[in-house]
This record gives structure tokens, C-alpha cells and sequence, in this order.
């Protein structure tokens, strides 16, 4: 039963952003109601899929390791654009294309581990916990757009579901505190009821059980320009995806090896292939369930795959699904600020055992966590580029972990072989 608990607690980490993205993607495409509903359940589902072929390990593919699968939010522009210009069937025949090179080239991929030092990985996922923060403050609020932004209301729910949060993680021990999350969800959901906050239309209208089908929404076809750019989105969430990996490696205590790297890259293009078939959309991991382990300091892939059959059951019946849906946003803003900002203190542990290894270390860390911030706030600072660089600028995760790659090569890789080199040329210039 308590692997149970601590599996829906990963479920409800992770569900608003699995969401997100089919209703924002379906919405701007034009799709209908019932196909809407549709895009969020197979979503759902095929984030329990991509999840399960992930923490499972053989010969072949799967990290192994306790991680969460969904939808990237890097290939939402994209796939609109792709949607608009092409159509709905372009998006999925990309979908499908570019999951098949991520697998094809995985080995490839596996490779880059070298340019992954603690100095990166730990700069990436600081990274990543801090450009999350944001989405937490907006979800506090109400979310992005919603009329009653920054009430009273919203905000005392939000605090207090953080304060709620705090409080059993202060005070209680052992099963209780690796739940504090879950709790916390669960009595701000209570208090908004009793402010009637809390729509249960969603739950309502759902029905109790579909069946999913492939091309629901239509064959997919095969266009060169949106299967490069969904190639290039895919490759950007492997960068996303090497800095969880080491985070949880990190976490769980474990050395990601090149191949473990191969694996994981290539159960991410299965999935993305997989996903393209049920008219789903490409998959990273979720970095938002790291901060969860590391505050519940519960490991075990049994958890994980418990979450995964979560997900595939929901995506079977919508109106079970929707259960999750009636949560206030505002609740769910005060429950992510303790779970982003335990990303963030796992990237600065990361860090700090490397930080005072060097001065060029030091540049390192402040340009890309800078300018991965930075793009984050002011994210139309490279509006003028053209599409297929903003798919590299436009997203501060992106953003910052490519600076941090590039310096690390320029400060530590480069001068590491210039160092080699001159140290050669002496022994040699010794011995004659």
C-alpha cells in the first residue's frame, strides 16, 4: 500500500505538465472537443509507456534508473508551427521519423559523455530547478491567463499548501515524510472544496472507458523540413535528458556509464516512435519527479513502475484521469516551489565539488546558470533569429546547458589536450 501512495505521488508531480502540452498543442491546431480529449488520454498513456521502457534495463534500452517520461515542452512551437504549415498528419510523421534517428544514432549520442562533467551536469540541472521556479510562482497565482490571478484566495491556498508541506516534513519521519507532497495536495484540494474552488465539470463529462487506436487522428506523413525540426527538438531534450540522468545517477548513487547513456537515449526515440503512432508527442524525462526522490529519498524503480501502470491504466478512462484535473492550480503552484526547489539544491551539491577546483570552473557556472536564467525571464531576446536557432535559444534549459557544454570544452577540454601536448613535447625535448 505504500508503494502505492508514493507512485500516485509521482503521478500527481508529474500530471499538470503531462497535460499541458496535448491541450495547449490541440487547441492551437483546432482540434474538436472529443478529439482534444482523446490527445490528453493517449498522452497519459504513453507517457506510462515511454516511462516504463525507460526505468526498465536490458541489453538494449532503459536508463534504469527511478525516472519520470513526458512530453517535452521544447517541441510544443514546433509542433504548432509544424500543425499550421503542414498539418496535423506532418506533426505525427515527424514524430514518428525523429524517434526513429534518435535510435538509429543513440550510440553516437552515447559517446558525448565526456563533454558531461560534474561542472556541466551539475550547471545543467541547477539549471533546470531554477527556470522551473517561475512556472511554480505562475501556478501559485492561478496559472498563466486566469482572471482571478494573484487572489487572495489562490495565494492563501498556495501558501498554505507550502506551509502544510513543511510542516510534516518538519515534524514527522520515515513513510509520513516521503509523502509530504502528496499530503499537501491533498489537504489544499480539501481547503478548496471548502472555498468552492474546485470544478468537477471535467469529471462529469468524461466517459469511464475508451479504447485507443493508432493514426487516430489521421496518417501520418513525411515532410523534410518539420522531420528536421522535430529531429533537432529531439536532440534538445537529450541534452535536458543527460543532466537528469547524472542527477539521478548522483541521487540513487549510481555511475552513468556510456552505455547506460546509449540506453536511455535510445528508450527516449522508441518512445517518441511509439508515441507518433497513437498521435502522441515526443518524450523527456521530468525533471520535477527528481526533486521529488530527493525529498522523499525513496529510489526504487518499484515506485516507478507502480507510477507507469498508474498512467497506462488512466489512459483507458478518461473520467479517472480527470479526477487528477480538479486539483487547484494554486495548490498545485505551492507543492511545486518544495519540488523545484529540491532540483535546485541537488545541481548546487553537484556543484560544489567542483566550484573551487578552478577559476575557469567558476566562469563556467556563472555564464550558463546566467544566461539559462536569463532566457527564461526575457525569452523573446532572440525573437530576431531565424526558427531553427530559437529551437536551440528560445528555451533557457537549452539555453544554458549548450554554455555550459561550449565552456567547458573551451576552458577544460581544449587546454586539458594544449596542456597534454606541451607536457609531450618536453618529456620528448628530456629524453634527446
Amino acid at each position: 500500500m505504500k508503494s502505492v501512495v508514493l507512485g500516485f505521488q509521482h503521478l500527481l508531480a508529474m500530471y499538470a505538465g503531462a497535460v499541458l502540452v496535448p491541450l495547449i498543442v490541440g487547441q492551437s491546431i483546432g482540434l474538436s472537443s472529443t478529439q482534444l480529449t482523446y490527445l490528453v488520454s493517449i498522452d497519459i498513456l504513453m507517457c506510462g509507456v515511454a516511462t516504463m521502457l525507460q526505468v526498465m534495463s536490458n541489453r538494449f534500452f532503459g536508463i534504469g534508473l527511478p525516472v519520470v517520461l513526458g512530453c517535452t515542452f521544447t517541441a510544443v512551437g514546433p509542433m504548432i508551427s509544424i500543425g499550421d504549415n503542414f498539418g496535423v498528419s506532418a506533426i505525427y510523421g515527424a514524430v514518428i521519423a525523429s524517434g526513429l534517428i534518435i535510435f538509429i544514432i543513440s550510440s553516437f549520442f552515447g559517446k558525448l559523455i565526456k563533454f558531461f562533467p560534474p561542472v556541466v551536469t551539475g550547471s545543467v540541472v541547477t539549471i533546470i530547478g531554477i527556470t522551473l521556479i517561475p512556472v511554480a510562482l505562475t501556478n501559485m497565482g492561478g496559472g498563466q491567463g486566469a482572471a482571478d490571478f494573484g487572489s487572495s484566495i489562490n495565494i492563501l491556498l498556495s501558501f498554505g499548501t507550502l506551509a502544510f508541506i513543511i510542516l510534516v516534513y518538519r515534524f514527522t519521519n520515515g513513510f509520513l515524510r516521503s509523502i509530504a507532497i502528496l499530503l499537501g495536495m491533498v489537504a489544499g484540494t480539501v481547503a478548496g472544496i471548502m472555498l468552492n474552488v474546485v470544478d468537477f465539470s471535467a469529471v462529469n463529462e468524461a466517459s469511464a472507458f475508451h479504447m485507443v487506436m493508432p493514426f487516430y487522428l489521421g496518417k501520418p506523413t513525411f515532410h523534410l523540413y518539420p522531420i528536421l525540426i522535430m529531429t533537432l527538438v529531439a536532440m534538445v531534450s537529450l541534452v535536458e535528458s543527460t543532466g537528469v540522468y547524472f542527477a539521478l545517477g548522483d541521487i540513487c548513487e549510481k555511475d552513468i556509464k556510456k552505455k547506460d547513456l546509449e540506453k536511455g537515449y535510445r528508450a527516449e526515440g522508441l518512445a517518441s516512435f511509439i508515441g507518433g503512432i497513437f498521435n502522441a508527442f515526443p518524450y523527456t524525462t521530468f525533471s520535477q519527479n527528481v526533486g521529488l526522490i530527493q525529498m522523499s529519498g525513496v529510489k526504487s524503480r518499484r515506485i516507478i513502475y507502480i507510477t507507469a501502470v498508474m498512467l497506462i491504466s488512466l489512459g483507458f478512462m478518461p473520467k479517472i484521469a480527470a479526477l487528477a484535473t480538479v486539483i487547484p492550480t494554486a495548490v498545485l503552484g505551492g507543492a511545486m516551489v518544495a519540488m523545484f526547489g529540491m532540483v535546485v539544491v541537488q545541481g548546487i551539491r553537484m556543484l560544489s565539488k567542483v566550484v573551487g577546483d578552478s577559476e575557469e570552473n567558476a566562469m563556467i557556472i556563472a555564464c550558463s546558470i546566467g544566461l539559462g536564467l536569463g532566457v527564461s525571464v526575457v525569452p523573446n531576446i532572440f525573437a530576431g533569429l531565424p526558427p531553427y536557432f530559437q529551437i536551440l535559444t528560445s528555451n533557457g534549459i537549452v539555453a544554458g546547458s549548450l554554455t555550459a557544454i561550449v565552456l567547458n570544452i573551451l576552458f577544460n577540454m581544449l587546454s586539458s589536450k594544449k596542456r597534454k601536448k606541451v607536457l609531450a613535447t618536453e618529456l620528448k625535448e628530456q629524453n634527446i
